[in-house]
């Protein structure tokens, strides 16, 4: 099971990173204006979360990898408490209110979810 989830976030990490670079107009869209090049911050997390993603594969670099996975969520929560705050669409879909404030306690699902590969692989 935790093979298949390893795999599971792998996938994910590296195609929402993909994403940035496919429509970073989503991305951009959400960016507390306080923050410096937009642009250049969605390309970065976008890096980051391939990198992440693909870390997780070799053991080698897979607890480094979980714990960059859980930063970069860290770093990229006053995005997502922005769009809720600000009733932000999700690049051209309007959500619910409901699913802007669900998405903040995704993130600590996420990052519990990254967590478990911070330890070794047991045997």
């Amino acid at each position: 099971m935790r093979t298949a989830l390893r795999w599971l976030l792998t996938v994910f990490m590296v195609a929402a990173g993909a994403n940035h670079f496919l429509d970073p107009d989503t991305y951009l869209g959400m960016m507390p204006s306080f923050l410096p090049a937009p642009l250049a911050l969605v390309y970065i997390s976008g890096i980051a979360e391939i990198a992440g993603g693909l870390g997780l594969i070799l053991p080698q670099t897979r607890r480094l990898a979980a714990w960059g996975i859980i930063a970069l969520l860290i770093a990229v929560f006053p995005a997502n408490l922005n769009m809720a705050l600000n009733h932000l669409p999700l690049g051209t879909r309007e959500l619910p209110t409901w699913a802007l404030w669900g998405r903040l306690p995704l993130q600590v699902v996420m990052i519990a979810w990254a967590w478990m590969f911070t330890k070794p692989d047991r045997g």
